[in-house]
């Protein structure tokens, strides 16, 4: 990572480097279905050269399998030449991660921008689930992808269940 100001002993990203940051990080949300207490715990060599990484969720202390593979290409040009003890998704004061509230504004000043009022940190995770379901139909394997504990969970999270609700009844005619 290119340091702009040093303080003392403490690096800041440049902001480029946080444009950057902040767009995998977003990318990561949207392809792993991970928590965002989850996403910024993790460290260069938790991503570097994996296809799976396993970790213990913050929420569940659950074990969880996460396949990276489709976001390998971005995860490898994003932590090209870091540390790899240095966290994945630094703070903007470069000490320590970012925090889950850090997380929401930067995801609330991106919808304000764009003109949507309702994204927030979970929107990633619901997201990933949303079309993961629309692409698999098995809500089953996507409840044990989010350690719920009934696929009724899973599927009010992600809304599904009025959207099957008003694509079944649409055009239907006694």
């Amino acid at each position: 990572m290119k340091l702009a100001v040093q303080r003392g002993n403490k690096a800041r990203p440049k902001r480029s480097d946080l444009a950057v940051r902040d767009r995998l990080l977003f990318t990561f949300g949207l392809n792993t279905g991970l928590r965002v207490s989850d996403i910024v715990k993790l460290t260069v060599s938790d991503v570097r050269g994996q296809d799976v990484m396993l970790i213990q969720e913050g929420k569940t202390k659950k074990p969880r399998q996460v396949v990276l593979t489709g976001i390998r290409e971005e995860i490898a040009n994003y932590t090209e030449g870091k540390d790899k003890d240095a966290w994945l998704f630094p703070s903007q004061k470069g000490h320590g991660p970012m925090t889950p509230t850090q997380v929401y504004r930067m995801l609330r000043d991106g919808g304000d921008w764009m003109g949507r009022h309702d994204i927030g940190t979970h929107t990633m995770r619901k997201t990933f689930g949303y079309h993961y379901y629309r692409r698999t139909k098995d809500i089953m394997k996507l409840a044990d992808i989010f350690n719920h504990s009934a696929p009724s969970i899973t599927k009010r999270y992600i809304g599904i269940t009025q959207d099957e609700i008003q694509e079944s009844l649409e055009g239907f005619k006694l």
